[in-house]
C-alpha cells in the first residue's frame, strides 16, 4: 500500500498542468463497451455535487518549512501518451495516486490512464517506513506512465499531530492494538488532498482492497477535507484478482514489473509500528515464526541485563529520554531502537475489522509500548479517581473512532480537547525497567502529584483520622443495608 505525504509550502519547482475538462462523479451508465460477447455498461455522468472545473495552464510553486522535506520529480523530459480522449470507464483530468512502487500501484498507474484517460500524479509519504521503501520510486513512477512524483517527509507531523493525541487519550483498540496503521492513514490521505489541490487534480486513488479497513480510512478523510474529489478504488472495479493477473496486465502494457522477493506476509510499517498479516498467521492456532519479526529481537535472545530508562513527560506527552530532549519523531525512533533491543512491544491478536470480519495480526510497537507505559503510570499520580475513570471510558470510544477512520470527525476533535485539558498537570518523569520483552515501572514522580505520603502512610496518623472511616462506611453502605433489610424482612 502506498504511503503518502503532505506539504504546506515548498521549494520552487515548475510543473506543467494540462487544461481540465468538466468532471463528474463516476457511475456505471451511459457508455457501453463490448468485448467479444460480453457487454459492460460503464461511463461518467455529471453530478450536482461537482461543478465545472477549468484549470488554465500555469505553474505550481511549492515550498517547505521546518523539518518537512519535499522532493518533487516532474517527468519533463519524457512525453506521456495523450489522455485527452477519455478512457474505457469515463474521463477524469488528473488523479493523485497513493503510490508505493510495488506491483499493485505500478499497475494502477496505466490502469487509471486506460480507464479514465487521465494524467496520474504519484504520491508517496515518508511516515518512517524506511529508506529502502523509497529507493528508486522516481524511475518506477515514470516507467509506469505517471506524469509526476511527489515525495514528502511526514514523520514529525505524524508523531506530533496524530500519534501524540492518541497517546494522550490512552487510545487502545480492543485491549491491545496501539493503532499504528489507523493513525497513519489520515495523515497520508490529508496530504493527498493537499497535493490534489496544488496540482489541479479532480480525483484521488488508492490501492486498498475491498476487504480491509484502510479503504474506509482513506475515503472518510477525502470526504471530510474535500467532498468534491472523485475517488477511484481499482480493487473494487477491475478484473485483476491476484498477483499473477497483475503481472500479466503489466506485461501487456509494457510496464516493468518490480523485481522483488514476494513476502509471504502482508506488512505495513511506519515510525510507530510494524504489522504482519497473512500466510500462517491466518490460522489463529499457529505460533508466529521467529524470523518474521523485524523491529524487535526475540525476548529469549534479548540481553540478560535489564536496562533502565527515564521518560520525561510534560502535559501528558513524552519530551525526553534519560534527561535528553528530542523532537517527537526522533524520540520515537530512539525508543524503537532501545525497546526493540529488549524484545519489547510484541502483540499477537485477533481483532474485529470495521467491515465485519475478524482478522489476526501481529504487531511490533517497541517505542510506542514504552511511551504508553510511562504516560499511563504518571497519570496514576496526577489524575483523581473520577477523572481517570471518565478518561478511560472515553479512550475506548476515541480508539474506535480512530480505528474506523473518523479522525476528522467533530466528536474525536471534541474529545481531544477534553483529553488535552485534563492532562495539563500530567508532568513529571517515570523510570522503566526493560527486560526480555517486559516493561516494568520502578519509579514515578511529579510536581503535581496527588499522592501524599503523610496521609497514605501506615506509620503515621498525619492528616487522616482513621476513626472517620466508620461514619463513611455506614453512609456508603447504606443502600446495601437497606436492600438486605427489605429482603430479610427486618
Amino acid at each position: 500500500m502506498a504511503q503518502l505525504q503532505s506539504m504546506s509550502s515548498a521549494n520552487v519547482l515548475s510543473v506543467p498542468i494540462h487544461p481540465s475538462v468538466n468532471q463528474g462523479r463516476l457511475s456505471r451508465a451511459n457508455i457501453c463497451c463490448s468485448s467479444k460477447s460480453v457487454v459492460y455498461q460503464v461511463g461518467a455522468v455529471s453530478s450536482s455535487l461537482h461543478g465545472n472545473r477549468i484549470v488554465h495552464q500555469r505553474r505550481i510553486y511549492n515550498s517547505v518549512t521546518g523539518n518537512q522535506a519535499i522532493k518533487m520529480v516532474a517527468s519533463q523530459n519524457e512525453k506521456v501518451e495523450s489522455t485527452s480522449g477519455g478512457g474505457l470507464r469515463g474521463k477524469l483530468n488528473k488523479v493523485v495516486l497513493a503510490y508505493s512502487g510495488g506491483l499493485d500501484t505500478s499497475v494502477i498507474v496505466p490502469w487509471l490512464r486506460e480507464n479514465y484517460g487521465c494524467d496520474v500524479v504519484c504520491f508517496t509519504a515518508d511516515v518512517g517506513q524506511g529508506i529502502q521503501e523509497l529507493d528508486g520510486l522516481e524511475a518506477k513512477a515514470k516507467a509506469s506512465g505517471a506524469s509526476q512524483l511527489v515525495v514528502r517527509d511526514l514523520q514529525e507531523e505524524f508523531v506530533r499531530e496524530y500519534i501524540f493525541p492518541c497517546l494522550r487519550a490512552g487510545a487502545i483498540y480492543e485491549r491491545k492494538y496501539l493503532l499504528g496503521t489507523s493513525m497513519a492513514r489520515p495523515v497520508i490521505a490529508k496530504a493527498m488532498v493537499d497535493v490534489a489541490r496544488e496540482v489541479g487534480a479532480d480525483a484521488v486513488s488508492h490501492g486498498c482492497t475491498g476487504k480491509g479497513n484502510d479503504q474506509v480510512r482513506f475515503e472518510l478523510t477525502f470526504f471530510a477535507l474535500n467532498p468534491k474529489l472523485n475517488v477511484v478504488a481499482p480493487w473494487r472495479e477491475w478484473d485483476i484478482r491476484g498477483r499473477e493477473d497483475a503481472i500479466e496486465y503489466a506485461k501487456k502494457h509494457n510496464i516493468p514489473v518490480p523485481v522483488t522477493k514476494k513476502s509471504i506476509y502482508s506488512r505495513d510499517r511506519n515510525l510507530w509500528h510494524l504489522s504482519h498479516e497473512g500466510d500462517i498467521l491466518e490460522d489463529p492456532a499457529n505460533e508466529p515464526r521467529k524470523d518474521m519479526y523485524m523491529m524487535s529481537v526475540d525476548p529469549e535472545d534479548a540481553p540478560d541485563k535489564p536496562e533502565y530508562i527515564e521518560i520525561g513527560i510534560e502535559s501528558g506527552l513524552p519530551v525526553s529520554v534519560n534527561g535528553e530532549h528530542f523532537s517527537p519523531a526522533t524520540m520515537l525512533a530512539k525508543l524503537n531502537e532501545i525497546g526493540g533491543k529488549h524484545g519489547v512491544g510484541r502483540i499477537d491478536m485477533v481483532e474485529n475489522r470495521l467491515v465485519g470480519m475478524k482478522s489476526r495480526g501481529v504487531y511490533e510497537t517497541p517505542g510506542g509500548t514504552i511511551m504508553f507505559a510511562a504516560v499511563r503510570e504518571l497519570e496514576s499520580l496526577t489524575l483523581d479517581r473520577e477523572t481517570m475513570q471518565i478518561k478511560d471510558s472515553l479512550a475506548l470510544k476515541y480508539a474506535e473512532l480512530v480505528y474506523a477512520g473518523r479522525w476528522f470527525d467533530p466528536l474525536r476533535e471534541s474529545m481531544d480537547a477534553f483529553m488535552e485539558k485534563i492532562t495539563e498537570g500530567t508532568t513529571g518523569s517515570v523510570v522503566l525497567k526493560l527486560y526480555k520483552g517486559s516493561v516494568t515501572v520502578v519509579s514515578r514522580k511529579s510536581p503535581n502529584s496527588l499522592y501524599r505520603q503523610d496521609i497514605s502512610s501506615f506509620e503515621s496518623g498525619g492528616n487522616y483520622d482513621q476513626a472517620d472511616a466508620a461514619g463513611f462506611i455506614r453512609l456508603y453502605g447504606l443502600p446495601t443495608r437497606v436492600r438486605a433489610m427489605q429482603e430479610k424482612g427486618f
